[in-house]
């Protein structure tokens, strides 16, 4: 059995960050290592991740939550969201796809309207829908928020 740490990323570890990012296709954008949670097996490899981005004084957002495709199913994602959850004051704000709502729901996430979201939010929101006609998803982007 495979023993895994979850614990906050080493400098060390940025290159296996992005790399892991880009493996799963999610936003590459505002990747400091310093703000990482990282999942890591006896090897030292990082098979998940996940960091909370500020945006400005009062509006922290919970990003780039990845797991290996080798290693889905393990309960990563979830070890990493309940630590960032125990360990970020809220508001805790989030952005995803649909189809992932669902599962963010499950820890008390709730769904915003555009007039209820930061600007921040709203217009990444905006930038989404404007590039739907080159996207291959008819997802949409959930703006959610915790607390």
């Amino acid at each position: 059995m495979v023993e895994f740490e979850i614990r906050p990323a080493q400098e060390s570890e940025s290159t296996q960050i992005k790399a892991l990012i880009h493996l799963v296709g999610i936003n590459p954008t505002g990747l400091d290592w310093k703000r990482f949670l990282v999942a890591v097996n006896t090897l030292g490899q990082v098979v998940a991740c996940g960091q909370v981005k500020p945006h400005g004084a009062d509006i922290l957002e919970m990003a780039s939550i990845a797991v290996h495709p080798d290693h889905r199913g393990k309960g990563l994602a979830r070890g990493i969201i309940e630590r960032i959850l125990k360990e970020t004051p809220r508001p805790l704000y989030l952005m995803c796809v649909s189809h992932n709502g669902p599962m963010y729901e499950r820890f008390g996430f709730k769904s915003l309207g555009d007039e209820q979201m930061p600007k921040y939010f709203y217009r990444i929101k905006k930038l989404f829908v404007v590039a739907k006609a080159v996207r291959r998803t008819d997802d949409e982007l959930l703006v959610m928020k915790l607390g």
